[in-house]
């Protein structure tokens, strides 16, 4: 097979200068533009100057601006963690479901995906906001209890516009990206090794947390690492079910950007939080070193 590649170097060369050319041309070449930004400084209205500077990663590193980066790392590990405690039960259903139903509800979880995400941001205001199908839900119910004792009227939570609806709406958005890979490596269990558990005398509870999670490490990492990063960088739904000070880093890079026009600054908190993304992958990768089953 190594031979025959040898042989084939201008099929393989052919096959994969054009996507090549276009990652350069197309990925490669604006980053390098924004990093090379995020060394300069404006220069009048419209012109930026590369002086290779410092500063503007100085800047993003005080505390008003570290504040907020820590925010939006607690935001993306509450996430990460709401989507793991329930994700893996639903992987784990998955995986024991019939053929014929685990189809079905490997569909499910993929449907979402299928439809915008800003489609899906403002299906789930319609449910949270005033006067949304949750606090309608609440009041029947506080009108059905009203007939048996006197409550007064309702009072419509106020479930919209909050860090609790940003939770909620990134845990909406990114629960998928934690459920594929957990039933990929729950699905590859020996389910074997469960039987022996439980002949052993170890009950359901003491098997899934002494066998089933340590085979599911691998699963479980890469879960977390490609919820963790895409939550921390969500932009879309903080701004739209977010209040203000519900604002996470990508709002704050966009109105550098946008409102501020302070590209420099803008570029140099982007790539700050791109360097927390590859910090955040090297960790995953030696944690995935370190896992005799991420090795097998």
């Amino acid at each position: 097979m190594e031979q025959s590649w040898k042989q084939a170097k201008a099929v393989f060369a052919a096959a994969l200068g054009p996507p090549l050319v276009w990652l350069a041309l197309f990925f490669l070449a604006p980053l390098a533009i924004v990093w090379a930004y995020s060394f300069g400084h404006n220069d009048g209205l419209t012109e930026i100057a590369i002086s290779g500077t410092f500063g503007n990663y100085a800047r993003a590193i005080e505390p008003l601006y570290l504040k907020i980066f820590l925010k939006s790392a607690w935001v993306a590990a509450l996430t990460t963690g709401l989507c793991l405690a329930v994700g893996f039960p639903v992987a784990l259903a998955i995986t024991f479901a019939s053929d014929k139903a685990k189809t079905w509800l490997l569909l499910l979880i993929m449907l979402p995906f299928w439809t915008n995400l800003l489609i899906r941001t403002y299906a789930l205001i319609a449910v949270l906001r005033t006067e949304g199908y949750v606090n309608q839900g609440f009041e029947w119910l506080w009108n059905l209890a009203s007939v048996f004792a006197p409550l007064g009227d309702f009072q419509p939570l106020q479930l919209l516009h909050n860090n609790f609806a940003v939770i909620l709406g990134l845990v909406y958005v990114h629960l998928p990206f934690m459920v594929l890979p957990l039933y990929s490596a729950l699905d590859r269990l020996d389910k074997s090794l469960l039987e022996a558990s439980l002949d052993l005398g170890a009950g359901h509870l003491r098997t899934l947390f002494k066998v089933v999670v340590p085979l599911a490490l691998p699963g479980i990492a890469s879960g977390i690492l490609i919820t963790f990063i895409p939550a921390l960088g969500a932009y879309l739904t903080p701004d739209l079910l977010g209040g203000p000070d519900s604002q996470m880093i990508a709002n704050v890079i966009e109105r550098q950007f946008k409102r501020a026009n302070d590209w420099p600054f803008g570029a140099a908190m982007s790539f700050v939080l791109m360097y927390l993304t590859f910090i955040a992958i090297a960790i995953q990768a030696l944690l995935a070193k370190k896992t005799p089953e991420a090795r097998g």
